[in-house]
């Protein structure tokens, strides 16, 4: 019997995307149809989703959710099954769906995602005629409240799984916010959304849920201890037997170098050789040197979370190795404008571009010969596996998701050809000009280079592992609850 599951997100891709929550949300979907279980996915009703709806059917109308008129629409795009909250005052903005132009998070982004909570625990209750989940998904900070919403109401039967992308971003307001969340008293405390004396979306969520899920092993254990815990360690410890690390996957669909069209020439692992059309074409959108020295590439935010004050340190060991580096992303000022000036210090040999383009990231993975990823910690992270995928060779810090998935090529991992990048601890500026220089020895070794290309092509980061876990753990909790 096909389970119901009902998905609640800020984001999903190819909609509407900051990060990587998108890329999972919108793949795993079709993962887990073929493990019999039907996603139903409610998502806010940003401009960029409403303009991509075509013919949507109203399902519910609210005069009055959290003072403004609502509806929940369903439509179909792109494969996937929509929910769609809209919400004009809410969601009708122009900038990013947490904040303006400028980069500052909008004030009542409190009110924006508990109205989005609030509608996934009516349609848990049955608010839609005709349809009901078995089971309930949230997301991150922004569906979190869910959860207690569920908890606290008419839904507390129904099986509640939160999952974390990332502990360090919890969803924290004052406490003059408790009131006019529609919660009953008792949801005011420390079982409760109540964090050090404000409200605490995240939290009250992980507290609520049946089950909480991290998006790698590694990760689950990390947010366990303090350094990683963001305050919340207490809490995760206190419901470890309700802790699940399960991998993220990618879409080898949409991430398949030997049918991409985002490229300047289709490969794979059996015709390796075709990835230098793709250098060249790389080397000339970037305006860098066109010769065989290695090719580093960056697809990040461009943050402290990323390593990338690190990265920066570096910058001049790289090319003094002989490296050239390709940048594309976007985040905090100063380290853009670091970026920029190392561009301009070193012309021809690194190049940055602020901001984030999706056809252009594919072709660095395709061109690119190491992808660094130097993050102090990293819930996952997708860029190492699209990395995978086409042959760039992942330089990561042995942290979270990274430490999951990359192979070290030290001598036993090359011997028996199993090694598909280069991992280095700790995360400090001497660990990674070592990786650095590792991978500029490694990548002189022809064979031995192509021969990881291959194997790190090899390497399963498909869904279809992973969704069977989700799957196998949404029954647990269904019998559980029964």
């Amino acid at each position: 019997m096909t389970m119901k599951l009902l998905s609640v997100t800020s984001e999903i891709y190819p909609l509407i995307k900051t990060g990587g929550l998108a890329d999972v949300v919108g793949a795993l979907p079709a993962a887990l149809a073929l493990e019999g279980v039907a996603t139903r996915t409610l998502v806010p009703g940003y401009p960029s989703v409403l303009a991509r709806l075509g013919k949507a059917k109203t399902l519910r109308r609210y005069d009055a959710l959290f003072g403004e008129a609502a509806a929940v629409l369903a439509a179909q795009v792109e494969g996937l099954d929509l929910l769609v909250l809209d919400a004009p005052a809410f969601f009708a903005r122009e900038g990013g769906p947490y904040g303006g132009p400028g980069g500052t998070d909008w004030s009542d982004n409190w009110r924006r995602f508990a109205a989005l909570s609030r509608v996934a625990a009516d349609i848990a209750e049955g608010g839609l005629k005709g349809w009901r989940p078995d089971i309930v998904h949230v997301h991150d900070w922004q569906a979190a409240l869910t959860a207690a919403y569920m908890r606290f109401g008419p839904a507390h039967a129904v099986p509640r799984l939160v999952t974390i992308h990332n502990l360090a971003f919890q969803g924290r307001f004052g406490a003059d916010i408790f009131p006019a969340l529609g919660l009953p008293p008792e949801a005011w405390g420390v079982d409760g959304v109540e964090y050090y004396g404000g409200v605490g979306y995240l939290k009250g969520g992980l507290v609520s849920a049946d089950a909480i899920t991290t998006v790698s092993p590694t990760y689950a254990q990390e947010i366990r201890f303090p350094v990683h815990g963001m305050g919340l360690d207490g809490l995760i410890n206190g419901r470890v037997d309700r802790l699940h690390g399960i991998l993220n996957g990618v879409d080898t669909d949409i991430w398949n170098p030997a049918e991409d069209p985002l490229i300047a020439r289709r490969f794979s692992g059996r015709a390796l050789g075709a990835r230098a059309a793709n250098r060249r074409a790389l080397e000339q959108a970037f305006g860098l040197d066109q010769d065989d020295a290695p090719l580093f590439v960056i697809v990040s935010r461009l943050t402290w979370q990323k390593g990338m004050d690190l990265m920066i340190e570096a910058l001049d060991h790289l090319v003094g190795l002989g490296g050239k580096l390709a940048l594309l992303g976007s985040g905090d000022h100063p380290l853009e404008g670091a970026f920029l000036a190392a561009a301009d210090r070193h012309r021809g040999r690194i190049a940055a571009r602020i901001g984030y383009d999706e056809p252009l990231s594919h072709l660095m993975q395709a061109g690119g010969d190491a992808i660094l990823i130097p993050s102090r910690f990293e819930p996952c992270g997708l860029t190492q596996l699209y990395g995978l995928r086409y042959g760039c060779l992942p330089v990561v810090a042995r942290v979270g998701g990274l430490a999951d998935t990359v192979i070290d090529a030290n001598e036993a991992a090359v011997s028996a050809g199993a090694a598909t990048g280069i991992v280095f601890a700790p995360s400090d500026p001497l660990a990674l000009h070592g990786a650095i220089g590792r991978a500029v020895a490694l990548h002189r070794d022809r064979p031995i280079w192509q021969a990881m290309q291959r194997a790190a092509m090899r390497a399963d980061v498909s869904w279809r592992q992973s969704a069977a876990r989700y799957a196998a753990l949404y029954r647990s909790l269904l019998a559980e609850a029964a």
